[in-house]
């Protein structure tokens, strides 16, 4: 009886030893796992400067959450920011139009995070406050030149534009129908802030910036009786409006910027889109 006991001792021993192993094992595989799973590194956006302020917000967010991750964002213009993220020179670009047809054949993913409007803008003090789109094409063709003739008063029309390779440039030009005949005698600025600025500071200037740039500083038109809001964009009443869009190489993504663009997507990021004075996409 003593020897059955001692054997059953033994045999107790070696269970509670391999139950021990096995829930170490586990809880070292749990922690395996966590450790895999979480997010650090450098996340590099670049692109244009519309999309500016919505990627800094979400970056900010993002980081907030994942505190080993470092967001990146360089404003450098929608062309600049689809180039890089063709040479891989950063993860993400960011455009604010649809990408070229040359651009398409870059082998590139493209995902729209939101939609924008773009607002053409002028003095708070202009008289003019409604413009057709083909009265807004005539100014910046250089063939109506004078606000009296749009009913304002007799002053020279002071046309300020985007410099070239702004996708905000770009998406106006194309749905306006000036491409490539864009006046001489236009003002560039770089960015849409100088835009706002130089309009600001100029009571004859017509200009246009992303709705995000709209404040009480500058007086955006109505255009063919549409209120350049989200409501009117939506509802089609109000046609100059274009994408907001990430743009990838998918051999150059990490699971960083994978999140990051899910988390753009998801309710959380389109809430802060849309506080940014974005159109959610979802």
């Amino acid at each position: 009886m003593k020897k059955i006991r001692n054997v059953l001792m033994v045999a107790l021993i070696v269970v509670s030893m391999l139950a021990f192993a096995g829930c170490k094992s586990d809880t070292d595989n749990n922690k395996d796992s966590e450790q895999d799973d979480k997010l650090s590194g450098l996340v590099s956006v670049s692109g244009s400067t519309s999309v500016e302020k919505i990627g800094i917000a979400t970056a900010e967010e993002f980081m907030a959450l994942n505190p080993d991750v470092e967001v990146t964002y360089e404003g450098i213009g929608s062309s600049n920011g689809v180039k890089n993220s063709k040479d891989g020179v950063t993860i993400l670009g960011t455009a604010s139009r649809n990408l070229k047809a040359e651009e398409k054949n870059w082998g590139l993913t493209e995902v729209a995070i939101a939609y924008d409007g773009v607002a053409v803008i002028t003095h708070p003090s202009n008289e003019v406050s409604e413009l057709t789109k083909e009265q807004v094409q005539g100014i910046y063709k250089g063939e109506i030149t004078n606000w009296k003739y749009v009913g304002g008063k007799d002053e020279e029309i002071v046309v300020v534009s985007r410099e070239d390779g702004s996708g905000t440039r770009g998406a106006f030009e194309e749905i306006v129908d000036f491409e490539d005949a864009l006046t001489e005698k236009a003002i560039i600025a770089k960015g849409n802030g100088n835009v706002q600025t130089t309009v600001a500071k100029n009571n004859k200037a017509i200009g246009y910036v992303s709705f995000t740039y709209i404040n009480d500083t500058v007086k955006p038109f109505k255009i063919d009786g549409a209120q350049p809001n989200s409501e009117n964009v939506v509802g089609g009443k109000y046609s100059i409006s274009r994408p907001f869009l990430l743009i990838y190489k998918e051999e150059n993504m990490t699971k960083e910027s994978k999140a990051f663009v899910d988390f753009i997507l998801s309710p959380e990021g389109q809430d802060i889109v849309e506080e940014k004075g974005g159109i959610k996409v979802n």
